[in-house]
């Protein structure tokens, strides 16, 4: 998740894409085209009474968390269309992820922090350093099939900080093996990382470089460390995730799909500022979740996710 004046920055590095202004139920042209989205399916608001949503997580039932994160809150989208909140005070949380516990894995970065949220949330502290330095703020993560926890750590200063710079030099993608304490760097050679997914095999990690407006591919060793780092493709992103046919659904401007070879299927368009992530949801989890700034969306798809 970034400030505003990062995602005016970005908006001029992505490449524009004309929307389609859609109402509460419209539609919008060129879905149908787009091998990936159910035939006839329209975008949908569900609601933009947010300030910036961020980090949507499924579980297993197909409920999906997400983050207003100014307003520090973690919402709930249950199966039946219904919003609640589930936590207020939330750490400031931005990316989330869902561990086999039902347990919310949480950026939390009002304190630098990633937390485990139990389902009645309660709140533990995962990671609050490296090496005794304070993270830069943990943005995006996912976790690997034996729980250990990828995330990056980029640098956006927060408005809720005493602080004016980071005390790490450089920002990197840790990881957390489970029940550890120190978290290690896996790749410290990028300009700012954001979006982060992995494949459910846990045999390949992808990390989009925002700031240099790439998303890259890695093998992941046993040990939990990456090696050959290969380009995807020549974008960054906000957020991310796969569908149970390797393709890779990139956010910022809008929704662009690529499939498992980088080949580019099309661009969903969203009619807000800025795409900052997504996820499938719903108990057949056909349904694309789309957090967009102030709102979020719904999209029917052909295509099944795999979180």
């Amino acid at each position: 998740m970034m400030n505003a004046c990062n995602v005016r920055f970005l908006s001029v590095v992505f490449s524009a894409i004309a929307l389609t202004v859609i109402g509460r139920h419209g539609s919008a042209q060129g879905l149908d085209s787009i091998k990936v989205v159910a035939p006839g399916a329209a975008l949908h608001q569900v609601s933009n009474q947010f300030t910036f949503t961020e980090g949507p997580a499924v579980d297993k039932q197909g409920v999906i968390y997400f983050t207003d994160q100014p307003n520090d809150k973690i919402w709930k989208y249950d199966t039946e269309g219904k919003l609640s909140v589930f936590m207020d005070k939330a750490g400031r949380s931005n990316g989330l992820y869902i561990d086999k516990k039902g347990n919310i894995i949480s950026c939390a970065d009002e304190k630098n922090e990633l937390w485990s949220i139990s389902p009645d949330g309660k709140r533990t502290v995962l990671l609050d350093n490296v090496k005794g330095q304070r993270l830069n703020g943990p943005n995006d993560l996912w976790l690997d099939p034996k729980g250990g926890v990828y995330f990056t750590d980029p640098y956006y200063q927060r408005d809720y900080w005493e602080r004016k710079k980071p005390d790490i030099d450089g920002q990197k993608v840790y990881y957390l093996p489970k029940g550890a304490k120190e978290a290690v760097v896996v790749d410290g050679d990028l300009m700012q990382p954001n979006g982060i997914v992995g494949t459910p095999d846990g045999k390949h990690l992808f990390v989009a470089d925002i700031r240099a407006n790439k998303t890259y591919k890695y093998q992941i060793k046993a040990d939990g460390s990456l090696t050959d780092r290969q380009l995807f493709v020549a974008q960054g992103s906000d957020g991310m995730t796969l569908d149970s046919q390797g393709n890779v659904y990139l956010s910022g401007k809008g929704v662009t799909v690529y499939d498992a070879a980088g080949k580019k299927l099309g661009t969903i368009p969203v009619p807000s500022r800025w795409v900052g992530n997504l996820c499938f949801g719903g108990k057949d989890r056909r349904t694309l979740f789309i957090t967009a700034t102030e709102s979020v969306y719904t999209l029917p798809m052909q295509v099944k996710g795999i979180e």
